[in-house]
């Protein structure tokens, strides 16, 4: 038995992939799955869509690398983090559709209890900060607006659980409700320096303890799949939380790495070590992952538009028919002209937290054409990324620019152009892997390692290829005028935040 299944469910389509004992993909399955937006900020998925899909993925996978349940030696569950879903101890059904993380539905909860002065606890026990985008509200929510749903819970008739647990639940036919510290981490629920659910906070956000699952070791028996789902019982054997698990999959195993990952939004996040580092700068403290109870701390930045801003090139503007274009199309723009694209579309993330503002373009000339909006728009994710990196530095001492490594994964890394630009602004080489499959890499080598297929991390990271290093060319000069005049695109931004 030396492969391992990597379930990848993700917020548009779920995946699945076989892993090799020499982490090479053995097979690839891929589906999409509604995305339902009922009101105004409001994302939900169904739960059933989620499941069915992870189910049919996980078997075409199996199919197409002619494998059968005995060849496989574990599964190992990533998936889009903070989505929320209640559903029905006894019978398995939700109560609701899942809550996406993406949603916004519960902003006046959030504002009301930042106006009571409870952030600053809230922060200091789970390393977040009050925000619709984690799971704490999104369950209150629910208990809140679903008929009886509050009473249920009390008497210990609903759970709840991220997706991976969701997942676990519904993968061992409702023998195991448990999850793993990265996602627990990521639901305003969760103490990271304890490791325990947070009473204080529960109490805070309503949420009866009940309902919660049993907080396991990224790498850890989660149970056996039922049968009758892949033609006999598979092991369960890792769980990760999206981000973190590209963390792993990009082997960032020591204090001083760092992993960004590029698709419709871009989330970096910074290995700290053993010692969770206090953000300065509205970045969030994180579990990267936790191995033989033993928990590794990361900064996180999070930014909303990355690959998105490329989308709207593509379909809002029509100046590209494919995203690959936008690196050549930008390689023609004009040097004389100095064009910023803030993309502020749903505000701003790391390290300004402000939902309310909108995106701006600044610098057009009667010479602006597609060319100069292609450069604005790829280089307007490399500011974000310094903006991210710059925070990180200041938070943690540590992060002198010698030891920070930087490695990238997701799609808009395939743009040479936007990586050489990146290497250049950030004055730092930028590595990219042989394997950009890291989310489901990282899943797979959580359960890899459980079941004895993979070796330890630090035998793993051996194992991390380099496809290609980006090293910055860029003169300080030209650096420091374009930063500085981010810096001033980014205040004219902020500036026009009128408040509620």
């Amino acid at each position: 038995m030396s492969f391992v299944l990597a379930i990848d469910q993700g917020t548009t389509s779920s995946r699945a992939m076989v892993f090799r004992s020499d982490i090479s993909i053995a097979a690839v399955a891929q589906q999409e799955f509604p995305q339902h937006f009922p009101a105004s900020g409001w994302v939900e998925h169904e739960p059933e869509d989620i499941w069915t899909s992870t189910v049919m993925t996980c078997r075409d996978a199996l199919e197409k690398a002619g494998l059968a349940a005995k060849d496989i030696a574990a599964i190992g569950i990533t998936n889009q983090r903070e989505t929320t879903v209640v559903w029905d101890r006894a019978t398995g059904q939700a109560v609701h559709r899942a809550i996406v993380w993406q949603d916004r539905r519960t902003a006046d909860i959030c504002a009301k209890l930042k106006a009571e002065g409870h952030e600053p606890d809230v922060s200091a026990r789970t390393g977040l900060i009050i925000d619709p985008y984690f799971s704490g509200t999104k369950v209150a929510w629910i208990l809140d607006h679903v008929p009886g749903a509050r009473e249920r819970a009390e008497r210990g008739e609903l759970m709840f659980g991220t997706v991976d647990c969701y997942l676990l639940w519904r993968l061992t036919g409702g023998r195991v409700h448990a999850t793993d510290a990265t996602n627990a981490s990521r639901t305003l629920l969760f103490n990271i320096h304890t490791g325990q659910w947070d009473d204080t906070l529960l109490k805070l956000l309503r949420v009866p303890r009940s309902m919660l699952p049993e907080v396991k070791d990224s790498s850890a028996d989660f149970g056996t799949t039922t049968p009758d789902l892949f033609g006999g019982p598979i092991k369960v054997a890792g769980i990760a939380g999206d981000q973190q698990a590209a963390t792993i999959g990009q082997a960032c195993f020591t204090p001083g790495m760092m992993k960004s990952t590029y698709g419709t939004g871009c989330f970096a996040l910074l290995n700290t070590g053993a010692t969770p580092v206090k953000s300065n700068n509205k970045l969030l403290t994180t579990i990267a992952y936790q191995l033989n109870g033993i928990r590794t701390y990361a900064l996180e930045g999070s930014i909303f538009v990355a690959g998105s801003a490329v989308q709207w090139l593509r379909d809002g503007l029509g100046i590209i028919k494919h995203a690959a274009e936008t690196g050549p199309l930008a390689d023609k723009s004009d040097s004389m002209q100095s064009v910023y694209l803030v993309p502020a579309f749903v505000g701003l993330g790391a390290p300004y937290w402000n939902p309310r503002v909108r995106g701006a373009l600044f610098g057009l000339t009667r010479n602006t054409g597609p060319a100069e909006l292609a450069h604005a728009t790829l280089e307007s994710v490399c500011y974000q990324t310094y903006d991210l990196w710059a925070a990180m530095r200041a938070d943690w001492p540590d992060a002198s620019a010698a030891t920070i490594v930087l490695r990238v994964d997701g799609g808009m890394t395939a743009s040479d152009w936007t990586m050489q630009r990146l290497a250049d602004l950030l004055d730092a080489p930028v590595d990219r892997p042989m394997i950009q499959e890291t989310t489901a890499l990282g899943a797979a080598y959580l359960a890899g390692l459980n079941a004895g297929v993979y070796p330890e991390p630090e035998k793993f990271a051996d194992n991390w290829r380099l496809e290609h290093r980006f090293k910055p060319a860029m003169s300080g000069a030209t650096r420091q005028r374009k930063l500085a005049g981010w810096a001033r695109a980014v205040k004219g931004v902020l500036a026009s935040d009128e408040g509620e």
